[in-house]
């Protein structure tokens, strides 16, 4: 049985777990607050560029450029977007589960992994995996130039032909208690489907097809990393925030249960100690 002393001391600690948890809500929802001005503010931009990218693909002959031109998938990269901290919930779990089910759908095809955040590279590193580039660091300072070094990576190793499709697997942001995990090909870049209300129409270039493609398709890519990347903090902070308002209320439910079994424990001990007392009264009569 725990002594007065042992459940005043976990009374205590809990305590300060709670402290802590209820700051670290705060931190998330300050930093949540931001993440999603950000992610509300660059989905439109990022949404029209790629319904107009796909659109121009619909148009253009798949050889006028190798992002466009689609191969047999044989080999495949896989970029998982994770996050660098803990203390988010089910957030990494959600993502490495998501990842390996889709391995596990395409037996035939041959994966490379592109890990980003330092979870999906604690998790995947320890299995028997294909880590082809590990990205640390990136979405604690989120920036455009850090989505254009993946993104550049990526399209850099595309065209070389080190793998013929890229998938990006990310929780998408929709309010600070959901996010969705998603599968999306990055690459080859997919034409818009063709809908009873949605005729192609031809478009004369100005300037020249090439040149337009060759300028458009890299910066559409490194928009699509840098809304992933948007994505995934907004989602990151949202879940933490959760999280900690969970670990929150169940610290304040142990402080109540070790509460009243401090006072059970406390009042068994005094009627101990009186029992005691009349005993040893009644013994010396």
């Amino acid at each position: 049985m725990s002594t007065l002393r042992d459940i005043k001391r976990r009374i205590s600690s809990v305590k300060n777990t709670e402290q802590i948890t209820k700051a670290m809500k705060m931190v998330a929802a300050s930093k949540l607050r931001r993440a999603q001005d950000a992610i509300v503010a660059s989905r439109p931009y990022a949404h029209k560029m790629l319904e107009v990218l796909s659109s121009l693909a619909l148009r253009t002959n798949p050889q006028a450029h190798p992002l466009l031109h689609a191969r047999e998938p044989k080999k495949v990269d896989l970029v998982v977007v994770s996050s660098d901290r803990g203390l988010c919930g089910a957030f990494n779990s959600n993502i490495i589960r998501r990842a390996e089910k889709f391995i596990r759908e395409h037996p035939d095809w041959e994966f490379t992994l592109h890990l980003v955040g330092r979870k999906a590279n604690d998790y995947f590193k320890r299995r028997d995996y294909n880590i082809r580039k590990v990205s640390l660091n990136v979405l604690s300072d989120i920036s455009f130039p850090h989505a254009v070094a993946v993104g550049s990576d990526v399209v850099e190793n595309y065209l070389a032909e080190e793998f013929d499709q890229v998938y990006m697997v990310y929780n998408e942001f929709k309010s600070a208690i959901q996010q969705k995990v998603i599968v999306e090909q990055l690459l080859p870049i997919k034409p818009m489907d063709i809908s009873e209300d949605h005729y192609p129409v031809e478009y004369t270039f100005e300037p020249s097809e090439d040149v337009l493609l060759e300028e458009l398709l890299p910066r559409h890519i490194n928009i699509q990393v840098y809304r992933v990347f948007l994505e995934s903090v907004a989602s990151e902070h949202g879940a933490r925030m959760t999280a900690m308002e969970s670990a929150s209320k169940n610290a304040v439910e142990m402080i109540e249960k070790l509460t009243l079994l401090y006072n059970r424990t406390r009042q068994a001990a005094i009627t101990t100690e009186l029992i005691e007392v009349v005993s040893g009264k009644e013994a010396m009569k």
